[in-house]
């Protein structure tokens, strides 16, 4: 029976380079193929990939092994669903419109077998984080969109993958030598995000974020549980809900 609900996040498809990210690329279709023996739903809770925009008849080029699994999977009614996140904030209609994914631009409250979730990408959440609250609103733009579509695919596309790959680079060593800042960062920005939710809605069984790339599980306020779902460069770690219980896995 398709009874189980998947999470997972943060794969950042395209980085460090090519190769490497194949390797991820096939990774995760093998987690998919896996998923869908007995999925009820997959959520995809953000970056996909490390940069993904979409022009009126061009996308950025590869990962084919992918975009097809998913067709496949969508096409046996099987719903996949896009949280987008800080990187794949630019999906508009191509991966609705031919993959039939569902898109999600905004955090949201779902309800599984009796039991009420919170879904989330997760930045921009919490106190704090200002400046990049405000790159996220420059980003969002649709004036700012459609400057960047002026842009030849090559050249915009070049550009932001040049800029995204040495970004993650220096994240990914700062993410394996600071663990400690990231745990901290979760604690102050979703952790008091989800204690806010919780008090304003006591019913929630469970709190889904990504972007964070550390997974973790831990008991909040209540009877509530967070969990942040970690990576698919370093951790390869996914949640799934029986109907009962919420467990972090990891996939090799």
């Amino acid at each position: 029976m398709r009874q189980k609900i998947y999470f997972a996040s943060d794969f950042h498809l395209g980085i460090p380079d090519q190769e490497q990210s194949l390797l991820r690329e096939k990774k995760l279709v093998r987690w998919l193929e896996m998923a869908r023996a007995d999925a009820a739903e997959i959520f995809l809770m953000g970056d996909l990939f490390d940069f993904w925009f979409e022009y009126k008849t061009a996308i950025p080029r590869g990962y084919s092994r992918l975009l097809g699994k998913l067709a496949e999977i969508t096409d046996s009614a099987i719903p996949v669903h896009l949280f987008r996140g800080n990187h794949d904030m630019w999906a508009f209609d191509y991966l609705a419109g031919e993959l039939n994914i569902q898109l999600h631009r905004d955090p949201e409250f779902r309800t599984f077998n009796g039991k009420q979730f919170y879904l989330a990408h997760g930045d921009g959440l919490g106190p704090g984080d200002y400046g990049y609250k405000f790159i996220k609103r420059v980003f969002a733009s649709q004036f700012n969109q459609w400057l960047f579509r002026q842009l030849h695919p090559d050249l915009g596309i070049r550009m932001a993958l040049f800029w995204s790959r040495k970004s993650r680079s220096v994240n990914i060593e700062k993410e394996k030598k600071y663990r400690d800042i990231t745990l901290n960062l979760i604690q102050q920005r979703i952790t008091t995000h989800s204690n806010e939710l919780v008090k304003a809605h006591p019913g929630l069984d469970f709190l889904v974020y990504g972007h964070y790339h550390y997974p973790l599980d831990i008991a909040i306020t209540g009877h509530a549980r967070q969990l942040v779902l970690g990576d698919w460069i370093t951790h390869f770690s996914y949640a799934v809900f029986d109907g009962e219980r919420m467990e972090l896995k990891y996939f090799v």
